[in-house]
């Protein structure tokens, strides 16, 4: 696995076996910031079930100006953390183990562009990241899905606003409804 673009292009990171840490595919991930590339720079940028962190550090490569990255599995956070470390940027990030909902729903900062992609094993956990990321207002959500698995349109102020189709997967785009935005 390696980063796609930006100030740390083509550099590798490590990654782990098995499901329960489903890496998100290198063109997924360039469709991804092909999309967010106009609001990307100086975002705050969090990652949800971050798995090898490889989509925040993919968002810091390309101008966020913090990450948050959250896992519940011990031996991925050493491989978000390791690959942060070879990338000098652990004073633009934070790692935050522990279950993901519980780390979500405690969040004062916040948080311009959301990334969620829960385990094949906790699709029950879409519902509950993103309603809980519109309750703290992050500005936009993304979760990669199962092309299989409809998501709802809405989720408390977050509004679909787009689907990105790639083969088994889906990025479901949420935003901010304009009037909360406006409080």
């Amino acid at each position: 696995m390696r980063v796609i673009g930006g100030e740390f292009r083509s550099r590798l990171l490590k990654s782990l076996p098995g499901l329960d840490v489903r890496p998100t595919p290198d063109r997924l991930r360039e469709a991804l910031f092909n999309v967010l590339t106009p609001r990307i720079h100086g975002a705050r940028f969090l990652d949800i079930y971050a798995g090898t962190g490889a989509v925040g550090i993919e968002a810091l490569s390309r101008g966020a100006s913090h990450a948050i990255f959250t896992e519940s599995n011990r031996a991925a956070v050493n491989v978000i953390r390791e690959n942060l470390r070879s990338l000098g940027l652990e004073a633009r990030a934070q790692v935050r183990p522990g279950r993901a909902g519980s780390i979500a729903a405690g969040l004062q900062e916040p948080i311009d562009i959301a990334f969620v992609d829960p385990p094949y094993r906790l699709e029950q956990e879409y519902e509950r990241a993103i309603t809980l990321l519109a309750e703290r207002s992050a500005h936009l959500v993304v979760a990669q899905h199962a092309t299989r698995l409809t998501l709802n349109a809405a989720y408390g102020g977050l509004t679909q606003s787009r689907v990105l189709k790639q083969g088994d997967n889906s990025l479901s785009f949420y935003e901010l409804s304009q009037a909360l935005t406006d409080q």
